[in-house]
């Protein structure tokens, strides 16, 4: 059974479709909830100032100052721990409206609970809570708060009065709290329901422009790699004759024998490459389209790129126990072919030594991992690799920083995720994983 290699680079979700992935959405910023709830403490300041010296109302005004600084504190807290630009998960966000639900009823509490004016205020993080948060959050939100209004029914201070407060009949009472459960029900599920509408719009049209853009820069890549065929074509095939002549005219141990033999089959070998780049695939009937194990075609997709200096070890096998010890097989499509090839020509451009391409799978995914044993991709550039004109060779002549991107751009159109990383061991090197999810086992 294989051993999987660490990489150092984080996968990101998998993707069953051909196309480019979104990145999860981040949840919402941490600027906007601190903002808010800075509003609420604002106006719950003013509110109690103006009921104790202005109305001249008794109020619990420790008990009420001590729940607003709370408030204040926590979000200070918030605001200094953490940058305010960040997007905090669902999970923050949730906890974080939940304690201004249970501020604001402990504030309702000790002012007349539902006989408050202001008890409509629980309202407010449930519909804040509508348009950011999922849809079990958003009921576990909306659960607190119906069982807060429940409890402020019950149970609570008398309402600041001058002289004894009023008493409202206990059918007043009830309506209120049917009011506030039945519009808090509403705002969750009519709110979230518009917000996740908006979302999956958001979503959808982001995944067109990406898939867009992918295509329109391929199309650009292919008329200039049909440009660079014509364009090359002439000068080769000049190469080509004059090898060919020279490898006549050389004796057969003359020392620049060799040479002549390396540069004859180097020009045969661009030749093949232009006939490639200008193959046209609807007329081609072969058996580029064949189903074949994954190993036998990483295998032969990186054949082309053996180098007598560099030692390529092939690897394959099942990473899980339930995984069929049978390997999957997968098209033997071109964009599998190129990509691979160059992720492997890619390896052997800073390999030391080695190369190491192990192929695993589950009953989940398969995955193609190539290693080198040399120096690693560059941290500052990392993230970056895959997207045109980024190379860790940049400005070296004849690298453009287009070979990582056609490779990743090419395997993305199959259905792959492909992630850049560093290898973990001693001797240091990169390591980029090809991972397709759902494997096809011939046994299905």
């Amino acid at each position: 059974m294989a051993t999987r290699v660490e990489i150092t680079s984080p996968a990101p979700p998998l993707s069953a479709t051909a196309s480019p992935t979104l990145p999860p959405r981040g949840g919402v910023r941490l600027r906007a909830l601190v903002l808010i709830r800075w509003g609420a403490v604002a106006g719950q300041v003013f509110t109690a100032s103006v009921v104790h010296w202005g109305l001249n109302f008794t109020l619990p005004l420790l008990a009420v100052g001590g729940t607003i600084a709370l408030s204040a504190l926590l979000n200070l807290a918030v605001s200094l721990g953490r940058p305010a630009s960040v997007r905090i998960d669902d999970r923050e966000a949730t906890f974080f409206l939940a304690f201004d639900v249970v501020q604001l009823a402990v504030l309702l509490y000790l002012t007349g609970g539902l006989t408050n004016p202001f008890a409509l205020l629980m309202l407010a993080p449930v519909a804040i809570g509508a348009t950011v948060l999922s849809l079990l959050s958003n009921i576990a939100l909306s659960l607190l708060t119906i069982i807060s209004v429940g409890l402020l029914g019950l149970m609570h201070q008398p309402l600041p009065w001058l002289g004894p407060a009023p008493e409202f009949p206990e059918i007043y009472l009830a309506g209120v709290w049917a009011g506030l459960t039945l519009t808090t029900l509403l705002i969750t599920l009519y709110g979230w329901r518009l917000a996740e509408e908006g979302r999956q719009m958001s979503d959808a049209l982001g995944a067109a422009q990406s898939a867009l853009s992918q295509e329109q820069r391929m199309s650009s890549l292919g008329a200039l790699a049909a440009a660079a065929a014509h364009e090359l074509g002439t000068p080769l095939s000049t190469i080509t004759v004059v090898a060919k002549e020279m490898l006549r005219e050389v004796e057969i141990d003359d020392p620049l024998r060799e040479d002549v033999e390396l540069l004859a089959a180097e020009s045969d070998r661009c030749r093949k490459i232009l006939a490639r780049l200008t193959v046209d695939p609807v007329g081609d009937v072969s058996d580029a389209y064949t189903l074949v194990p994954l190993p036998a075609l990483i295998e032969a997709a990186a054949g082309s790129y053996r180098h007598h200096d560099i030692t390529v070890t092939f690897e394959a096998g099942p990473i899980t126990e339930g995984a069929p010890n049978t390997a999957p097989i997968q098209v033997r499509s071109p964009e599998i072919m190129q990509g691979i090839g160059n992720i492997v020509q890619n390896a052997m451009s800073f390999a030391r030594h080695e190369i190491h391409i192990a192929t695993r799978w589950t009953t989940e995914w398969s995955e193609v991992e190539v290693s080198d044993d040399g120096p690693g991709f560059s941290e500052a550039l990392l993230d970056e690799l895959g997207t045109p004109f980024i190379s860790t060779r940049q400005g070296e002549e004849g690298h453009m920083g287009l070979g990582v991107f056609i490779a990743k751009t090419l395997l993305e159109r199959t259905g792959a995720t492909v992630i850049f990383g560093n290898r973990r061991s001693a001797q240091g090197g990169a390591a980029v994983a090809v991972r397709w999810p759902n494997p096809v086992f011939k046994a299905t």
